[in-house]
């Protein structure tokens, strides 16, 4: 099945031009919106994935159409490629249910491993960089040890409920409940006393 996707940016652009030419080329279907080529999420874009299958034929009127960024036009060939879905656009001369058009999606796949790639290391180095300066990586925490520490004694000594101790430390029950859990396991879920 041969699947039309059409698509304006603004309401002063008009889709006529393309919907006419997406029938012409035979699209029983046609999806169409207005929508800015700088957003990932089309709605119109998704329900005509949601329909294609196997062998269908997803025709935009140019290339363009499916996005601004050469990293968004990768990301979309690699979907049609897991689908099976070819792709043919009309002013571009790109049709990968030929041999030429299938050589085109290989090296757009290529091209987003090598650029997957480049990010993993680039993320790796910037890590080993961070971590020999010193820096904390990872998810914060929501509560210190020192904190925890005066929370205890509000739930153990003065007996204070949940909820008020996560209040007092603007933090949500759900982390105070975690933290009990945590010292309960090790065994620690008691005052510290002095002795000496």
């Amino acid at each position: 099945m041969l699947i039309g996707y059409a698509r304006v940016s603004t309401e002063e652009q008009n889709l006529d031009m393309q919907i006419r030419d997406l029938q012409k080329a035979g699209c029983e279907r046609i999806f169409s919106e207005t929508i800015s080529g700088g957003y990932a999420y089309k709605p119109e874009f998704e329900k005509a994935l949601n329909i294609a299958r196997e062998g269908d034929v997803l025709v935009v009127w140019k290339q363009d159409r499916l996005g601004r960024r050469t990293r968004d036009l990768i990301e979309i060939s690699e979907r049609l490629s897991k689908l099976g879905v070819n792709l043919r656009s009309l002013n571009d001369d790109i049709d990968t249910t030929t041999p030429i058009g299938r050589f085109y999606f290989h090296v757009m796949a290529s091209l987003a491993q090598f650029e997957l790639d480049n990010l993993r290391h680039r993320t790796n180095k910037g890590l080993e960089a961070a971590k020999a300066r010193g820096v904390s990586l990872g998810r914060p925490k929501s509560i210190t040890d020192q904190q925890w520490e005066m929370a205890k004694i509000l739930l153990l000594k003065e007996e204070k409920p949940v909820p008020v101790v996560a209040e007092t430390f603007d933090v949500s029950r759900d982390t105070i409940y975690r933290r009990i859990r945590k010292a309960k396991a090790e065994g620690a879920y008691a005052l510290q006393t002095d002795n000496g």
